[in-house]
């Protein structure tokens, strides 16, 4: 289990942004791994950093403190985390100067000696759109996608038959260059990536012809996706595993399915009800009647009472979306009263009968003239 964010920064809950960063910047010179000795300093410096990615982010933190690492984890991917956090000068402060690249390339990639530290392949993020019906009954979609895949040909070593990996001749096995210049302010040390091996501290001394050493190839992929009950507009599903794959052996990201709900044309979802529109006749309204209402999973009967009014709405319980935390929301019918365009003459004469029961003059249209209806 994650530790809680302001736990792991040591501040209160409503801390100022100023005060995480203060807190950050102090912890990042404690255990930032090229500079301390403790042994758990790479674990504890990556907690303190995902920590302050999310404190310092106005929509992030917002989304944490309302749903904790939940609403972090479905939102977000590990890199997505930390895209948009400022570390520069607290960077600056512990000798480097690093974009944000190369920050996240030491998330994932790990500090110091990178030969044994495989970097993880990149997570994807796939839209797909499903129709209401899709969320209310669930339901399985296969998607085709185009990924990096461990190579066939090297089993993803990225080696040809034979080859051996020696040590980096640049970096001597350390995956890292170190340059140190003299300022008016004393000395300035900055290490960066080893440009020939990648960090890896190692190469291949003949590399796999099909996927040129990576260890990956581009594959086409079909994939199936579960959609579940009641999903909403904006839902993001995790596929663990089904990501890219990781250079040189390294296990794959993971997939992230964007789910959007399209508009459907008989109803209106308004979180977990449904609305619709039932029309009903002028006798039904003054009656009254027992009345079929269509569902999304069939038919259900309505009583419409005595003196219904135009636009008043009954509510079918159980009957809209299913929700993730299981049950049902409610089907909200609100009733419009039709009234036609064109009677035959017995109607007209019973409508005049009922005008004259009611008490209502009526009085001659004919020969008049009258706007156009608005379309």
């Amino acid at each position: 289990m994650k530790k809680d964010y302001y736990e792991v920064l040591g501040v209160s809950r409503d801390a100022t942004k100023s005060e995480i960063k203060k807190a950050y910047r102090r912890l990042a010179l404690k255990y930032h791994p090229d500079k301390s000795k403790e042994a758990d300093a790479e674990e504890k410096f990556k907690e303190i950093s995902e920590a302050y990615a999310v404190l310092s982010d106005d929509e992030k933190r917002r989304q944490y403190d309302m749903y904790g690492h939940a609403g972090i984890d479905s939102q977000y991917n590990y890199e997505d985390i930390f895209r948009g956090a400022d570390f520069s000068d607290i960077f600056r402060d512990l000798g480097f100067n690093f974009g944000f690249d190369d920050i996240f390339q030491h998330f994932f990639g790990g500090f110091g000696r990178q030969s044994q530290r495989q970097r993880q392949g990149r997570d994807i993020l796939y839209r797909i759109t499903v129709s209401l019906e899709d969320a209310y009954f669930g339901g399985e979609k296969e998607i085709e996608v185009r990924r990096k895949e461990k190579c066939p040909e090297c089993n993803g070593t990225g080696k040809a038959k034979g080859s051996k990996v020696v040590k980096c001749p640049v970096c001597h096995g350390s995956g890292q260059i170190q340059q140190t210049s003299r300022t008016p302010f004393g000395h300035f040390t900055q290490i960066t990536v080893c440009p020939k091996c990648n960090g890896r501290g190692e190469i291949i001394e003949n590399p796999c012809k099909r996927c040129h050493g990576t260890g990956v190839v581009e594959q086409k992929r079909k994939i199936k996706v579960k959609i579940p009950k009641g999903v909403a507009d904006g839902t993001r599903l995790r596929l663990a595993g089904e990501g890219e794959a990781g250079e040189m052996g390294a296990p794959p990201g993971d997939m992230y399915i964007e789910i959007y709900v399209k508009e459907h044309d008989k109803f209106v979802r308004r979180g977990s009800d449904l609305v619709t529109t039932k029309k009903i006749s002028y006798p039904e309204a003054v009656l009254g009647n027992e009345i079929e209402v269509e569902t999304m999973d069939g038919k259900s009967k309505l009583r419409i009472p005595p003196g219904t009014q135009n636009g008043e709405r009954f509510v079918l319980k159980g009957k809209g979306m299913p929700t993730l935390r299981g049950g049902h929301g409610n089907m909200i019918v609100e009733v419009a009263v039709d009234v036609p365009k064109k009677i035959s003459g017995r109607e007209r004469e019973l409508l005049e009968e009922l005008a004259n029961e009611m008490g209502v003059k009526m009085k001659s249209l004919s020969g008049r003239n009258f706007f156009k209806r608005g379309k």
